[in-house]
């Protein structure tokens, strides 16, 4: 429909949990406000809201409002989004490791549709790894037991391989 819905997206670090929340910002022409739950409060959320507000009124632009580690926000805080989620006025979308059934309130899961996210298999790392190689590595060369053992060591997580791979480059360029 050419229209994003709420949502939360539960699953293990480094699964791209926003990285499709952005992705979905983009490619609805969406405004995108991000807020860590681990550093935001309600006075974040409502600068957030009014942000919100702004763009729909100046652009006629929607807002996707994502929140990361939502789980780590108080009922309280949960609930400050529910009317403007109801309104249309954003697009929630919540990211979370732990399971949202336990962890969010009911009002807000209510609210929301929940989509699971697993861990990156063996052959997406190694994609990852390769274009990795290619956009930002320069003329590193890794064996292939080297590129397995370091795919394996990211455990599923893309930030992990991208990290290690980061922390290599450096030290090869020491």
């Amino acid at each position: 429909t050419g229209k994003p819905h709420s949502m939360i997206l539960w699953g293990p670090p480094g699964s791209g949990k926003t990285t499709l929340a952005r992705i979905m910002a983009t490619e609805f022409d969406c405004e995108f406000i991000s807020l860590s739950a681990v550093l935001s409060g309600v006075k974040d959320i409502r600068a957030a809201i009014e942000r919100a507000q702004l763009t729909l009124q100046h652009s006629g632009r929607h807002t996707i409002l994502f929140v990361d580690e939502v789980h780590r926000f108080n009922k309280a805080q949960q609930d400050a989004f529910l009317p403007y989620v109801e309104q249309g006025l954003i697009t929630f979308i919540g990211a979370t490791t732990e399971n949202p059934s336990f962890e969010v309130n009911n009002a807000l899961l209510s609210r929301t549709q929940v989509y699971v996210l697993t861990a990156l298999p063996s052959q997406e790392l190694d994609q990852l790894f390769e274009r990795a190689l290619q956009q930002a590595l320069g003329n590193l060369q890794f064996s292939d037991e080297a590129r397995q053992v370091i795919i394996e060591f990211a455990d599923g997580d893309a930030r992990r391989l991208l990290n290690l791979l980061e922390q290599v480059h450096t030290a090869a360029s020491a």
